[in-house]
């Protein structure tokens, strides 16, 4: 105690920034200490500052990215969550599906039973009393996992006779829809007051479009098709 109360605070600063006149550049190692010990710790807080925006900083953007990708984490994780906890429900939906889409599946002809189906629509037709004026098979589109068979007809018969083979159409075994239909009624005679009664001749156009399954060579096949077209992009 009786050394601090004797400690003259004038004449220690005094002496403490005399230690700083008149340094010598050339020669930091003959400074006296004060100068020494202050120039040390400004190197030392230079070079942290200078690792931490050289080293630390990166650093720093990877944190600052990995707290943005947080909130989607959890947003994946409570969806997965409720996937988890509903995932019996979700089985029997699965099996459901999977049990719907055969039974499309069944609908669709083979490959070989095209000839059969397009006579089976022939025959829809001349059973209810139509005259085909056109029955055109026209260019068949594939598609992925199926193929698309559009025909184009234009029969000639009663408006009950149309009616009724549109209803036979739609009731064959396999998946057969009529795109793009118009009839053709017949003028009204004014003069006469001939009106429409189910006896007149109607024209009736349409396409009709079914669709049949690809075997396992045309599926490879549409597969490479379709990695080809994408490479050329």
């Amino acid at each position: 105690m009786a050394s601090l109360k004797n400690l003259d605070l004038n004449a220690w600063f005094a002496d403490f920034s005399g230690q700083f006149q008149n340094l010598n550049m050339q020669e930091p190692g003959q400074w006296p200490p004060a100068p020494r010990y202050a120039t040390f710790i400004i190197v030392a807080l230079i070079t942290v500052g200078l690792g931490w925006f050289a080293v630390l900083s990166d650093e720093q953007s990877v944190l600052d990215a990995e707290h943005e990708k947080e909130p989607r984490l959890k947003e994946d994780f409570n969806n997965k969550l409720t996937q988890a906890v509903n995932l019996p429900e979700l089985r029997k939906q699965k099996s459901q599906v999977e049990e719907y889409v055969l039974q499309l599946e069944k609908q669709l002809p083979g490959k070989a039973e095209m000839d059969a189906l397009l006579s089976d629509i022939n025959q829809a037709g001349l059973g209810r009393g139509l005259q085909f004026e056109l029955f055109r098979p026209g260019q068949i589109v594939m598609r992925d996992y199926y193929a698309e068979q559009p025909i184009s007809i234009r029969v000639t018969g009663r408006y009950h006779e149309i009616g009724a083979f549109t209803a036979d159409v739609s009731n064959l075994s396999r998946i057969v829809t009529l795109h793009d239909l118009s009839i053709a009624a017949p003028v009204v005679n004014t003069a006469t007051g001939t009106r429409v009664d189910g006896t007149q001749p109607l024209v009736m156009e349409a396409v009709a479009r079914t669709y049949r399954y690809l075997d396992p060579a045309e599926v490879e096949e549409q597969k490479k098709a379709a990695a080809a077209a994408e490479k050329k992009k």
